[in-house]
């Protein structure tokens, strides 16, 4: 049914989005596009892989737990490989990013190795029952296979494309919010439009810079704990990256709603191509329609016109 394929479209496209946002919120603040996102993304599975099954943390702790160690790695990427680059060309500090993400797939196989790992979950045996329907607090919270289907109307629905676009929809009004009205967000919108004007003003741009790297971790963590139960945990998930670079070019690479709107456009087009089309088309689509909205609006659907004096 078309309607159940949209919802699956719809929760796969919020995890590109959220890859999507780390492209975007590196490059509102640098003007440089980390090419490392789908292997932070990559690394955020890997590390609460690692605290569920090494540290016997409870799933919903390490959902929480991992995005603070994944801003924490942000944070030391940013200083040890991207600092010593400030003032040199955009496209060497972009070779840079290249380069992490090939090592930091190196490094995730030799820890992890090279297998496909399954994604462990914790959830309560107890049943809820609501309306004469059992139901069961695993199937309201936890984001694993197997469980059974939600039925709504005729459209089965799977709890974890419910909870990925609910976790997606809270997490956007979060960063919402902290654009708003903190101190730090403001900060970091400053240092987005002028960089110079910033600094004349008392903002740290090394700091905006590192708080930029430490939420695009939060961002690719979040986004790994969402697709590895669905997907597949290994090394070299974290070519979904180069799923979410569409996303982020059909959003615009300057807005951060664009990214969201760009990878729920990628998700549902992809997942409509995979059953009404040929398999083949599937892996391609996302470029395609990449292809087909720069050619009408190049700067992207909520994209602007920057110009600049040289």
């Amino acid at each position: 049914m078309i309607v159940q394929q949209i919802i699956s479209g719809l929760a796969l496209g919020c995890v590109y989005g959220l890859i999507a946002l780390g492209f975007v919120l590196i490059f509102k603040a640098t003007e440089v596009i980390n090419f490392a996102q789908g292997e932070m993304m990559m690394l955020g599975a890997f590390v609460a892989f690692t605290l569920m099954t090494t540290f016997r943390m409870p799933f919903i702790v390490a959902f929480l737990v991992t995005p603070v160690i994944c801003g924490a790695m942000g944070i030391l990427l940013e200083r040890t490989f991207i600092r010593p680059l400030v003032k040199e060309p955009v496209v060497s500090i972009m070779m840079v990013t290249i380069g992490l993400s090939i090592t930091l797939r190196a490094v995730a196989g030799m820890i992890w190795s090279y297998d496909t790992l399954h994604f462990p979950h914790e959830f309560p045996e107890k049943a809820v029952h609501l309306g004469g329907t059992t139901v069961t607090p695993f199937h309201l919270w936890t984001i694993s296979y197997p469980v059974e289907a939600v039925h709504l109307g005729g459209i089965t629905i799977t709890p974890i494309h419910l909870w990925i676009i609910s976790i997606t929809v809270a997490l956007v009004v979060v960063l919402y919010l902290f654009f708003k009205f903190t101190t730090v967000g403001i900060s970091l919108q400053a240092s987005a439009q002028n960089r110079l004007a910033s600094m004349l003003m008392g903002i740290s741009v090394k700091r905006v810079y590192a708080m930029t790297w430490a939420l695009s971790g939060v961002m690719g963590a979040v986004a790994g704990m969402l697709i590895a139960p669905i997907s597949f945990l290994n090394c070299n998930m974290g070519y979904l990256g180069l799923k979410a670079f569409p996303a982020a070019v059909i959003g615009g690479f300057n807005s951060i709603p664009g990214a969201i709107v760009g990878g729920l456009i990628i998700g549902v087009t992809e997942t409509l191509a995979g059953t009404y089309l040929t398999i083949g088309f599937k892996d391609v689509v996302a470029y395609v329609v990449m292809l087909a909205v720069l050619m009408i609006r190049p700067e992207g659907i909520f994209g602007t016109h920057a110009q600049k004096k040289v």
